[in-house]
């Protein structure tokens, strides 16, 4: 049986994109040297559920799903700003920036997770907290260079970058590979289609 590895996500627009990757060269350059493996901005995108690994077999499957899932929703915008971090601010090992979530997020996002589940994907145990991840912190990340990073994120002041809009939600393959992950889209289910 054969498998990929693949998640659920909406993409972003280009200008969302390019203010990204100004907020991350901004935060390079802030924070030096510190072992942060940052996002490519290609691969930046708001992940409603990683699947993981997904037999070839239940791609129809979890497309059906999909396309039934968003052709109830119509297209909706989401709101782009904020900084922080996971787990918390003075901890941080994931850099992120906020998304405000409209109520057909939250439902397109939560019946996902729903008929995943009754595929038999892990269902996720935190709440949904949508998110836009820009870096993650080494593990190799000493003591003093966290401290750093949580110093710069207290005194980073990132108000409203831009709006996106949604009309497709995409299933993605990710492969993995030396020099980072590379997405590649699979399908696209259109919203209110």
């Amino acid at each position: 049986m054969s498998v990929i590895r693949a998640f659920i996500a909406i993409e972003l627009s280009e200008d969302i994109q390019t203010q990204l990757d100004e907020i991350i060269s901004e935060l390079k350059r802030k924070i030096g040297d510190v072992p942060i493996r940052w996002v490519p901005v290609r691969n930046i995108h708001l992940t409603l559920k990683f699947l993981g690994d997904v037999s070839i077999a239940n791609l129809d499957m979890l497309k059906e799903i999909l396309r039934s899932i968003t052709a109830s929703h119509s297209k909706f915008s989401i709101s782009v700003g904020g900084i922080g971090a996971y787990p918390k601010p003075q901890q941080p090992r994931v850099i992120w920036v906020g998304v405000e979530a409209p109520p057909d997020l939250i439902a397109i996002q939560h019946s996902i997770e729903s008929e995943a589940a009754r595929l038999g994907y892990t269902r996720e145990r935190r709440p949904f907290a949508p998110h836009l991840t820009l870096g993650r912190v080494s593990r190799s990340a000493s003591a003093r260079e966290v401290r750093a990073i949580a110093d710069l994120l207290e005194d980073y002041k990132l108000g409203f970058v831009g709006v996106t809009r949604v009309s497709e939600v995409h299933l993605f393959r990710s492969d993995l590979q030396p020099d980072g992950a590379v997405y590649t889209q699979l399908y696209s289910a259109s919203l209110g289609a």
